[in-house]
């Protein structure tokens, strides 16, 4: 979201609102400030590397070690007493996670222009964190959509056996979209994105994210291999957006090391101000 100005002010509502928006845009893809972008560049490098090739030699292991044994480990596909896993795995799921995260970005956007002062730039602050939520998983899940066609990979139950094998590239269809996995994707982009705004958060992400991709596996919906690609693939789009905002001094500041550390946020005393102000406009 746009910071704070003096520009924002004596105007019709829709007139701040359509500001708002703008400034909220160009902040994204304005130039890179940073003194200290290149060692985060560098930094980003080398772990998205180390990751890669660790997650390469994980997928491939898993593919011929414990892919089709996995299959017939967990209960057959259908399975009436599986209902809770069911309704836990669609907590995952990018298209929900996405829309939630939307309606919370366009409820500060509708709101912020009727605030004035520290409530305003409270709410902004937090739109600028909502936004990095927001982009943290949509890249991870459009990569995965792309693998998912160009990989073409067969879910478990395709074929009628455990085989780990089955492919069809381009084919465009569910059945061959199991690598990979679009909610590990979208569970460990948010787990991530959340953890690193908010530190203290972290241990209750991955517990959401182990579950997430837990219910996967149990529900037959993937082999292990795609949910570690899928786990891969959302950590590294996070990892890329929250570098686009550190380099823009958006949420994130860079350390001489090149580590990327949260900016202090809204605390919730202040959201609870704001929302105050909210309801008694």
């Amino acid at each position: 979201m746009a910071t704070p100005a003096a520009a924002v002010a004596p105007q019709g509502y829709f007139a701040r609102l359509g500001l708002l928006v703008a400034q909220g845009l160009l902040q994204l893809v304005r130039l890179p400030s940073h003194s200290r972008r290149a060692e985060a560049g560098r930094a980003l490098a080398r772990r998205t590397l180390l990751l890669m090739a660790a997650a390469a030699v994980g997928i491939v292991a898993l593919m011929f070690v414990l892919d089709a044994r996995e299959i017939t480990w967990m209960p057959p596909r259908g399975t009436a007493g599986l209902w809770p896993l069911r309704i836990v795995t669609e907590f995952g799921k990018g298209d929900y996670v996405l829309a939630a995260l939307l309606i919370a970005l366009a409820v500060i956007v509708l709101i912020a222009p009727r605030l004035r002062g520290v409530a305003h730039a409270t709410l902004l602050g937090l739109g600028t964190r909502v936004q990095f939520l927001y982009l943290a998983v949509l890249l991870p899940i459009l990569t995965g959509e792309l693998l998912k066609v160009v990989v073409g990979r067969g879910r478990p139950f395709v074929g009628g056996e455990p085989y780990a094998f089955h492919f069809s590239h381009f084919s465009w269809s569910e059945a061959y979209a199991s690598f990979p996995s679009g909610h590990a994707t979208a569970s460990c982009a948010l787990a991530f994105a959340v953890s690193a705004l908010w530190p203290r958060w972290r241990g209750v992400m991955i517990a959401y994210a182990v579950i997430v991709i837990g219910t996967r596996l149990v529900l037959l919906a993937h082999h292990p291999s795609d949910v570690l690609g899928g786990a891969l693939n959302g950590v590294l789009g996070a990892m890329v957006v929250r570098y686009w905002f550190a380099a823009r001094r958006l949420a994130f500041v860079i350390r001489s090391d090149g580590g990327i550390v949260p900016l202090h946020g809204p605390t919730p005393r202040q959201l609870s101000q704001a929302a105050r102000q909210v309801f008694a406009a």
